[in-house]
């Protein structure tokens, strides 16, 4: 029986990216979008085939990962000590509350000007907004979970002779790991998200978003769709790695 539900669970998404395809199929078929701007299925999948064999698209994906992958780093090495810091103190978390929440719900493409202010037009704006962008969503679900751990079990640790400093690293930061795995998550797909962008507008030479936009100017649609294609695998694959992770190593999450 576990089997079986494990190869139906596999089969579930197949069959949503399958009906994606068939929908896709069915609107080029009925000519209900111009071909010249939505190419079929097979037209976008042989572009991105001989984007990665040629190596160019493999290029690109690539670079988009390095960023990503770079700018999250940066936000998890600074967002999850100031989030425990926040989420430990309510006195702290309250005073600065305000500019907390204000940054985390200004678009990161608002910031883009100040970046390239501070930074210039090179790699390392298209790095630190992602960071800033990834570092807010990372910070805000850490001070969450450290507040909103068990008052039972720290109450359990101090009653049982537990420092302060004891009850916060064998209690509080257990207990808050569940939503810090939410928030790397979110920070990961904003990561994501941000770098294209940047890559799109920030003066880039590479980079999925960059191949995107290049493809989109000189109308090669089935490339532009492949790209499009390899960033959704790649979100895809970022948030399913968390997922797994989270699911080995926080399996007591909710209990």
């Amino acid at each position: 029986m576990k089997i079986i539900a494990s190869f139906e669970g596999l089969l579930r998404p197949l069959a949503g990216a399958l009906l994606l395809i068939v929908f896709w199929k069915i609107v080029v078929e009925l000519h209900l979008v111009d071909p010249v701007l939505l190419p079929t299925p097979s037209e976008s999948w042989a572009a991105f085939w001989q984007g990665m064999k040629e190596g160019s698209l493999w290029a690109d994906f690539e670079r988009t990962i390095v960023r990503t992958s770079l700018a999250f780093a940066i936000a998890l090495v600074v967002a999850v000590p100031v989030g425990i810091v926040l989420g430990s103190s309510d006195k702290i978390y309250r005073t600065i509350e305000f500019p907390v929440d204000f940054f985390r719900s200004t678009p990161a493409s608002a910031m883009f000007p100040l970046f390239l202010v501070l930074f210039g037009g090179g790699e390392k704006t298209k790095i630190a907004v992602a960071a800033f962008g990834a570092g807010l969503a990372i910070l805000f679900n850490v001070a969450y979970g450290v507040m909103n751990a068990r008052k039972q079990r720290q109450l359990a640790a101090r009653v049982m002779g537990a420092s302060r400093l004891g009850v916060l690293t064998d209690v509080t930061l257990w207990e808050c790991l569940p939503q810090t795995f939410v928030g790397m998550r979110s920070g990961v797909s904003l990561a994501l998200v941000i770098v294209i962008v940047a890559e799109m507008f920030i003066g880039s030479t590479d980079g999925l978003g960059q191949r995107i936009l290049k493809s989109q100017m000189v109308f090669d649609m089935p490339d532009m769709y492949a790209s499009i294609f390899a960033t959704g695998v790649l979100g895809y694959l970022l948030n399913l790695l968390f997922i797994v992770i989270e699911r080995r190593f926080v399996h007591w999450g909710g209990k």
